[in-house]
């Protein structure tokens, strides 16, 4: 059993449930489903992951990219987009933060477990 904890940040519940069956499926902890930004930081605070997964546009005072810039100035942790969007516009955005991956919609256990594999090495 990994003991890989991972933090999502995600605003669909299908799809927070969907992502976590598929990473307890591939052997890793979900420490926590935030569903906003508020939640998101709350968990970051009380209950640090080893990994965050952020989906890019959440309806919530900050998006994935602003939370994505507080994991950097606050957290040690790595972090990897899950997003429906990959307009050159919001690339270029979430490059700025170093993520440590940037997977777009829909995806698969296997694209999931190789990016954390990847982020968790480097």
């Amino acid at each position: 059993m990994s003991h890989i904890r991972i933090l999502i940040v995600e605003d669909e519940p299908l799809i927070a449930m969907s992502t976590s069956a598929m990473l307890e499926g591939i052997d890793y902890e979900v420490s926590a489903i935030a569903y906003d930004s508020d939640g998101a930081l709350e968990q970051l605070r009380s209950d640090p992951p080893d990994l965050a997964l952020l989906d890019v546009n959440l309806k919530s005072r900050l998006d994935g990219i602003q939370i994505a810039e507080i994991i950097q100035d606050e957290h040690d942790l790595p972090f990897i987009f899950l997003t429906s969007y990959a307009s050159e516009a919001i690339v270029e955005r979430a490059k700025l933060t170093r993520p440590m991956g940037y997977i777009v919609k829909p995806f698969d256990e296997k694209d999931l477990f190789t990016a954390i594999e990847i982020a968790l090495y480097n």
